[in-house]
């Protein structure tokens, strides 16, 4: 059976190890390709322990973290994703922004997705914010490692309310699996929902 426990500053820390190797497992996947290492994603983790309003909404099975969640105030984000919303005359004060969801390939399709995005939003509108917002990383169609059988989750997010905005996107840098041991500039677009 799986547990849904939402933990927030110090409960964080005990489960930062258990995140940071879920993460790297799950986005190594199509679109992010994701090269990572359990120190940067130590470090990349704790900034939703330091942040006052950070939340991690964990999937819990006999104590083996299978999936997991975030939400943050976009001022305690990083500035790039902070910057579209700066330069669309928006007030990041007023946007929860929702990091990622990754899940373990055999707990998915049970409904894990929509109960990370119910205890985020009842997160983000609890505490005064009006709009959710998060980001995906931008692929081509004819991308060579998109797998014959892949399937976006635009009809699920648009199902929850969530409308991309092409005129918000986040400009970040990673290694990826395919492309040696430099960074890649990859471009996001902001998918957004109001709470209100």
């Amino acid at each position: 059976m799986i547990e849904i426990r939402c933990v927030s500053g110090d409960e964080v820390e005990p489960w930062l190890g258990a995140l940071a190797r879920l993460r790297i497992r799950v986005f190594r996947e199509f679109p992010y390709l994701y090269e990572g290492s359990e120190s940067y994603e130590r470090h990349y983790l704790e900034s939703y322990a330091n942040s006052r309003l950070g939340l991690v909404v964990l999937a819990v099975q006999a104590d083996r973290v299978v999936g997991a969640s975030t939400a943050m105030p976009l001022t305690d984000a990083d500035q790039a994703f902070q910057q579209p919303f700066l330069d669309a005359g928006v007030l990041p004060q007023s946007v929860c922004y929702f990091g990622e969801s990754v899940l373990e390939p055999s707990e998915r399709g049970k409904g894990l997705g929509h109960r990370f995005f119910d205890e985020r939003e009842r997160h983000a509108l609890g505490h005064g914010f009006s709009t959710a917002a998060f980001c995906s990383v931008i692929r081509e169609p004819s991308h060579p490692l998109r797998p014959a059988d892949f399937r976006d989750h635009h009809a699920f997010w648009i199902k929850r309310g969530y409308r991309q905005n092409p005129d918000l996107v986040a400009t970040l840098g990673w290694r990826q699996i395919d492309q040696g041991p430099h960074e890649v500039v990859n471009q996001l677009v902001f998918w957004q929902k109001s709470l209100r």
